[in-house]
């Protein structure tokens, strides 16, 4: 008898990518509106990618089965 398929959760996909490495990386936020108020030095920050915290890896492994 076959083992059932994992389901992606589809919004965490759209959002999170694989390092080489096996690390998750994932946008800032705080970038898509009322940008008027933030400085330019805050924003110019926002646009760099970071890589996932640790404490949030275990979890996101079980969302991304495939990923």
């Amino acid at each position: 008898m076959a083992k059932f398929k994992l389901k992606t959760k589809k919004a965490a996909a759209k959002r999170f990518k694989m390092t080489a490495t096996g690390k998750l990386v994932r946008n800032k936020a705080n970038k898509s509106h009322i940008l008027t108020k933030k400085s330019t030095k805050r924003k110019r920050g926002l646009r760099k990618d970071i890589v996932t915290d640790q404490t949030n890896v275990k979890t996101m492994k079980k969302i991304l089965p495939y990923l």
